[in-house]
C-alpha cells in the first residue's frame, strides 16, 4: 500500500507499506514530523492481494486497487484505518 499527502500540486508520496501475515503495518505511516493535519490517500492494491494468493479474479478485476481518502486532525494521536475486503466489496471505519 502507499499512503499519499493530498496537496494543492497533487499527491505527495508519504509511505510505501506491505502488510504483514495478520494484514496489519508492523510500523506507524506517519511518525513525527511527518504526522501532521491535512487530506490522505492510502491505496491498497487488493487485486494483487488476492492473484497473488491464487484467486481467480475477473478481467478487469471488480476491486484492483481501492483508494481510502481521509483526514488526520494532528491534534488526534492516533489514527487506525482498518479495511476489511473481499474481491467484491470492502468497508472502511476509524478505528482505534
Amino acid at each position: 500500500m502507499e499512503l499519499y499527502r493530498v496537496e494543492d500540486q497533487g499527491l505527495t508520496l508519504v509511505a510505501t507499506r506491505k502488510t504483514n501475515a495478520d494484514g496489519r503495518c508492523d510500523s506507524p505511516l506517519l511518525d513525527g514530523a511527518d504526522y501532521r493535519s491535512g487530506v490522505y490517500q492510502l491505496h491498497f492494491h487488493a487485486g494483487d492481494y488476492y492473484r497473488g494468493r491464487g484467486v481467480t479474479l475477473g478481467a478487469p478485476a471488480f476491486l484492483d486497487e481501492v483508494v481510502l481518502r481521509f483526514g488526520i486532525d494532528a491534534g488526534q494521536d492516533h489514527y487506525h484505518v482498518p479495511l476489511l475486503i473481499s474481491p467484491y466489496s470492502y468497508s472502511t471505519y476509524r478505528g482505534s
